[in-house]
């Protein structure tokens, strides 16, 4: 519209500078940063730690009728260049089986000093992937001795299982769930800090969220898809616990630091427990930074119980367990305590924003 005379003129317009202030508050401009930073370390950590996967000090087992040729056997498995086993002495064929249904070794290799054949035990439930490759190598070292080696899997994955990886999937989707849901239930109201009353109602929430999460988790991956076998029960508690200590983690983060909790809790979740976890490949093919923190992350914590539960008669479970009711427990008392702390604070009375915090009067 052309300006007359009698149109009063507008406000000036300022320089590109001030638009771009009045666009970008500093608040922003921080969490921009934080999201570049969180990129960033996302890509550092799954390419550093899924890169270039190898078996190092893989806990495996040696038996033989006698003691002296299994020993023999693990003085040259340890002397392998780059370490790729840690090989001890097991009485024989049977305990060696149970050392790996328990979990304590990833394989074993039972030789037998009357023939040329030797029989090596996987579990392909714990990894396919850390099974061939203790296949690949044993067959190699046997060939050197001009031996064979027969492969027996003693706890073989469902072949609706790729490559043993419903039990991460599965986990992971539990763990978006936790978070995903805390998130809303923080940020529904504007991220605005929960006195005691709301925290306590978020964690409830939070709570009948997980039960409803890990039912249906276990459900998918059990009688409807058929990935994975074992307790559907015993998966539903998993996913439940997983779903609830994952939510109070990330409510705690919400309640200590506001917004960019959620941020803290994608970034222990998803950047540093997803890569670490054992996954994609088990915890000895890993890195030693990320193979020694995944057991203690949620998503590590969950896919190894998930795994003993499907394929290893729920052995080995009490640590990892542990470690997420650890969680748990600490979301809870955190977020009580953050809401606590921050009920105390009472407001000035006349100072800027008060109203706003104290609400409308009671009448």
């Amino acid at each position: 519209m052309t300006q007359t005379a009698d149109t009063p003129p507008g406000p000036p317009r300022g320089s590109f500078l001030d638009e771009v202030k009045s666009a970008v508050t500093p608040r922003a401009a921080l969490l921009v940063i934080g999201v570049i930073a969180l990129q960033l370390l996302f890509i550092a950590s799954y390419v550093g730690a899924l890169h270039d996967p190898k078996p190092k000090d893989v806990a495996f087992g040696v038996a033989a009728p006698v003691p002296a040729v299994a020993q023999q056997a693990v003085d040259r498995l340890d002397r392998l260049p780059g370490s790729p086993l840690d090989p001890r002495t097991v009485t024989g064929a049977a305990a060696a089986r149970d050392k790996v249904m328990n979990r304590d070794i990833y394989g074993a290799l039972i030789i037998d000093p009357r023939g040329t054949t030797d029989t090596l035990l996987v579990a392909s439930g714990g990894g396919t992937v850390l099974s061939s490759a203790l296949d690949g190598l044993i067959t190699t070292l046997e060939a050197a001795q001009h031996r064979t080696v027969r492969t027996v899997d003693v706890a073989p994955a469902s072949p609706q299982d790729f490559d043993g990886l419903s039990s991460f999937y599965l986990v992971v989707g539990w763990c978006v769930g936790g978070y995903l849901c805390a998130s809303v239930l923080a940020i529904s109201t504007g991220a605005r800090p929960a006195d005691p009353r709301r925290a306590v109602i978020r964690l409830v929430t939070m709570a009948l969220v997980s039960i409803v999460g890990g039912l249906g988790g276990a459900v998918i991956v059990g009688p409807i898809l058929g990935a994975l076998p074992g307790s559907i029960m015993a998966l539903w508690g998993l996913g439940a616990l997983i779903i609830f200590a994952v939510g109070a983690a990330t409510l705690a983060l919400q309640g200590l630091f506001g917004i960019v909790g959620i941020g803290l809790a994608i970034l222990l979740v998803v950047v540093a427990g997803n890569p670490s976890a054992g996954g994609a490949f088990p915890l000895p093919m890993l890195p030693p930074f990320w193979k020694a923190i995944g057991p203690a992350l949620p998503p590590g914590a969950g896919t190894w119980v998930a795994r003993s539960i499907a394929y290893f008669k729920g052995n080995a479970v009490t640590g990892p367990l542990l470690v997420l009711s650890a969680w748990a427990v600490a979301g809870i008392v955190i977020t009580m305590a953050a809401s606590v702390f921050r009920g105390r604070r009472k407001p000035v009375p006349g100072a800027p924003g008060h109203a706003e915090r104290e609400g409308p009067a009671r009448r």
